[in-house]
């Protein structure tokens, strides 16, 4: 009897361990994962063409702005300033990840991270259409309510030190599969800032009407007063050539 109550608790320890290896390593949990960070990456310009127009407002002790025409295919985005005067005319370049600026002036296109500061809390990267499902190892954390909406939340790590942050908590609506809200964190945990982001924009693809991305919101993590906002309009879908994102033509 007692034999037999032990083999029933190995059996027990074994089966238990074979369903926690079966569900760590499923295709069809890990698919789905996947599935949601690149439906909502979709979101942010994963499309095999569009431009928009971004507006980056910074308010501390006062208010500065700059104004970009966007232009992405995929991940590969070329964004250029419009204003203001002194800096019309710069570029910022990405292709497969890595980053090039380039200002009238400059004889060659000078190489720059995802990371760099830009303006206030906004780093390039955040101009940049997002690539979570690749950029990062994502672990679904479970589900929260932002806002009176039920979202997944994500954990999300860098896979290298291309991606724009180290890692990211990440809420995405479950019902519009959209980001609406961002933890940023260094490699160390430490929380610098966090965001939340609005879709109010559409973009008619196939026949499709799909929710893009209209606005983000950056709060330091310091400093309450320090905020920052990209507002993001005309998303217009259209195919784009392949020269556009040409770093040996970003100088013409």
């Amino acid at each position: 009897m007692i034999q037999k109550r032990i083999i029933m608790q190995i059996l027990f320890i074994v089966l238990a361990l074979f369903g926690a290896l079966v569900f760590c390593n499923n295709p069809a949990i890990s698919s789905t994962t996947q599935e949601i960070l690149r439906k909502a990456d979709q979101s942010r310009g994963n499309l095999a063409g569009i431009t928009w127009k971004v507006v980056l407002a910074h308010a501390e002790t006062r208010t500065e702005t700059m104004t970009f025409d966007v232009k992405a295919r995929g991940f590969d985005i070329l964004a250029e300033t419009l204003a203001p005067p002194r800096d019309r005319g710069n570029k910022v370049l990405m292709v497969n990840g890595n980053m090039w600026f380039h200002k009238p002036g400059l004889s060659k296109p000078v190489p720059i991270s995802q990371r760099q500061r830009l303006m206030g809390n906004a780093a390039f990267g955040d101009i940049a259409a997002t690539n979570y499902a690749d950029d990062y190892e994502a672990t679904l954390l479970g589900e929260e309510s932002v806002k009176g909406e039920v979202s997944y939340v994500f954990d999300l790590k860098a896979k290298d030190n291309r991606a724009a942050y180290d890692r990211i908590k990440y809420w995405i609506s479950k019902e519009r599969v959209v980001g609406v809200k961002a933890e940023y964190f260094t490699v160390s945990g430490k929380r610098f800032k966090s965001a939340t982001m609005e879709s109010a924009n559409t973009v008619r693809i196939d026949g499709d009407v799909r929710l893009f991305i209209s606005k983000i919101t950056t709060y330091d993590e310091l400093l309450s007063s320090n905020v920052t906002t990209l507002d993001l309009t005309r998303p217009t879908f259209r195919k784009l050539a392949s020269y556009i994102f040409d770093v040996n033509l970003l100088i013409k």
